[in-house]
């Protein structure tokens, strides 16, 4: 039988005249051969790994990893069909081995791993994680055709790249506001710089073109009175004296050195007021300047400390959070051990009881077995005197050591009695017993004899005296 597989699989040949199985795209099928199709198309697999740092923080690792079997590889694609191609690659089973690999293998490196080195570092945590998936695939003959590994995702319970992304949100926030205040800080510092130097250019040329102005003035009125002195002396020359017209001249010199050391006195104090003016005025505005600095300064330090303590009463209800969890969890499994204590304590009372109901029933039978055996030898006894129940009584007593265990706790009993014995003798009773032996007085004197000494005996072991119309006992025993 021909067979041919599709584009996207291979046959497998097994059975009479193939050493182990053969691979291949089309193939005569003999009798006595087994053959089977399977597809090399690559499969998705999208699952979630949950991964723990080097810091023991947990956290989520979506991921979808392309995976198929090595079709440029003879020995691979072996494996594959010995491997894997018997189960259905959609089936639990391939999935589970493959997800199974990989989480392995992404837990192991993020273990060794900070969580700062696992975010910052996402394509080489990428690409170290399909290296060591991809050694573990090729002992079955897989090849990872693409892996995308997605954004770290947050354990619920443990928020940290939510907190991680609001701490750089306030930091964004809080440098930008330093920044806008330092913009602002620069932009009036720069614009009243400006504006002073502007002043201060304007005052200065203002100043220098007054004194020049001042000084052609003083030039062209000196030469015109020069001019206008010539004439005059030329005209008069011969009219005046030479003296009078020396004196005239001097005269008109001193006036005219006196108006141009006024005027130059007037442009050196105008010069100076407005230096002081405009010194006055820069003054004022550098003493603007750093008072808006010293506010911004002081605003912008406000800032990062009001936003410095929230993050801090953050962290503070964080770590209460987490205290309060973790005194939870410990009450939980104390209440937890302290059930299974219980139990385990209840399980041993009752193996105790059951131990002991279980003696008791042995003992009961023993005694059970140990009344019917000697039930059976009374019967045997009984049966050998002859039914004579008093010689099997007396024949018990004897064996069981009845007689002398009555005899022991006879003697026990007077043991320490220590009894007194009184001797009374009176010697007219033997002239009487001579006298009259056989009179009948002697039955009444013997009676009268034995008193004495009954009631002594009796008031010494208990104590009673005779009534005092029989008699009195004294110390002297012969009354």
């Amino acid at each position: 039988m021909y067979r041919v597989a599709s584009a996207s699989e291979y046959l497998v040949i097994t059975g009479l005249g193939i050493t182990d199985i053969n691979i291949t795209k089309k193939a005569w099928v003999l009798p006595g051969q087994s053959w089977t199709k399977f597809d090399v198309s690559p499969v998705n697999y999208t699952f979630e790994v949950q991964a723990m740092s080097a810091e023991k923080l947990p956290f989520l690792l979506p991921a979808v990893f392309t995976v198929g079997p090595r079709v440029d590889d003879e020995p691979s694609l072996l494996k594959y069909a010995k491997l894997i191609s018997p189960h259905d690659k959609f089936s639990n089973h391939v999935q589970d081995l493959v997800q199974g690999i990989i989480e392995g293998e992404t837990r192991v490196l993020a273990a060794s791993m900070t969580m700062e080195e696992i975010f910052k570092g996402t394509k080489e945590f990428k690409q170290e994680v399909f290296e060591k998936v991809q050694l573990e695939l090729n002992q079955f003959g897989l090849l990872i055709y693409n892996a995308n590994v997605k954004q770290l995702v947050d354990v619920q319970g443990h928020e940290y790249f939510s907190y991680l992304g609001q701490k750089t949100q306030m930091e964004a926030a809080n440098q930008a506001k330093i920044d806008v205040a330092d913009a602002r800080m620069k932009g009036e510092i720069g614009a009243k710089l400006r504006l002073g130097q502007t002043l201060q250019n304007a005052a200065k040329i203002d100043a220098e073109t007054r004194i020049i102005s001042t000084q052609r003035e003083g030039e062209g009125k000196k030469e015109e009175i020069k001019v206008k002195t010539e004439v005059k002396v030329y005209e008069n020359h011969r009219e005046a004296e030479v003296a009078e017209a020396n004196a005239v001249l001097a005269k008109k010199k001193a006036g005219w050195a006196k108006e141009g050391q006024v005027a130059e006195v007037e442009a050196e104090k105008a010069v100076a007021l407005r230096d002081a003016e405009l010194q006055k005025e820069v003054e004022r505005m550098n003493a603007l300047s750093m008072t808006e600095k010293l506010k911004a300064e002081f605003l912008s330090k406000a800032s990062v400390e009001y936003e410095t303590k929230v993050q801090e009463a953050n962290w503070e209800l964080y770590k209460k959070q987490k205290e309060a969890e973790a005194f939870l969890y410990e009450k939980e499994k104390e209440a937890e051990a302290q059930k299974a204590t219980a139990e385990a304590d209840l399980y041993r009372r009752k193996q105790i009881i059951d131990g002991d109901l279980y003696a008791k029933m042995k003992e009961a039978e023993g005694l059970k077995a140990l009344a019917e055996a000697q039930g059976t030898y009374l019967r045997t006894l009984l049966e050998a005197s002859g039914g004579n129940y008093g010689a099997l009584r007396d024949y018990l007593m004897i064996s069981g050591g009845m007689f002398q265990e009555l005899a022991k706790i006879n003697g026990e009993a007077i043991r320490g009695l220590q009894p007194k014995i009184s001797i009374w003798t009176n010697g007219g009773s033997q002239e009487v017993n001579a006298e009259g032996g056989g009179s009948a007085l002697k039955e009444v004197a013997g009676i009268y004899k034995i008193l004495p000494p009954l009631f002594k005996t009796v008031h010494e072991q208990t104590g009673m005296m005779p009534p005092t119309w029989m008699g009195t006992i004294t110390n002297d025993s012969s009354q």
